[in-house]
């Protein structure tokens, strides 16, 4: 159920212009009924000026008229005809500082175990940048003598449903073992 805009607010209003129950008002604001009594004996509350939910559309005279008359019936609050607000995205995502080292192994293990990823996926699943992608896949990293390829995962760069979400976009089974890595001298004189 949704909450009413400034719950304390409306339930002091409740509480001191209409006869509702101390269940009814805390079941509709959201609050423990000792909380909502606590309001009415004035110990909480103090300097709040009361919010009129008839005035701003979340309820009617004749719902509070109904529930006044029968303690066991709840408010149900008024749906809104505006447009929901839309939701933003998350935006960049936060690495603490201790898992930045982290970042380089994560893309070159995902590079090797997952080459059909595109770098715009492993950007947005380890939050780094296309840069820092390419400088890892071509060797040229400040720091590419030490990159050891470990799962991003084991890492805490990613998690594994965001892991398998992106390995189902780019049209692969998460579940999937991945292939077997062929090492170059190794191969070779084999």
């Amino acid at each position: 159920m949704t909450q009413p805009l400034m719950p304390k607010a409306t339930a002091v209003w409740l509480i001191d212009k209409t006869s509702l129950t101390f269940e009814q008002v805390a079941d509709f604001v959201g609050m423990h009924p000792l909380e909502v009594q606590a309001i009415a004996d004035g110990e909480v509350a103090q300097g709040i000026i009361g919010y009129d939910p008839v005035l701003n559309g979340q309820l009617t005279r004749e719902e509070i008229a109904r529930c006044e008359a029968n303690p066991a019936l709840r408010l149900q609050i008024q749906s809104s005809s505006l447009p929901a607000p839309k939701a933003r995205g998350k935006g960049a995502r936060y690495t603490p500082v201790s898992k930045r080292n982290d970042r380089p192994d994560g893309i070159a293990w995902l590079i090797r175990h997952y080459p059909q990823l595109s770098d715009t996926t492993i950007g947005k699943l380890l939050g780094t940048t296309k840069d820092t992608i390419a400088k890892v896949r071509d060797r040229t990293h400040w720091n590419s003598a030490n990159i050891k390829a470990r799962d991003p995962v084991i890492l805490g760069l990613c998690t594994q449903s965001d892991l398998n979400a992106a390995l189902i976009a780019a049209g692969e089974r998460p579940g999937a073992v991945p292939p077997p890595l062929a090492d170059t001298a190794e191969d070779s004189a084999a």
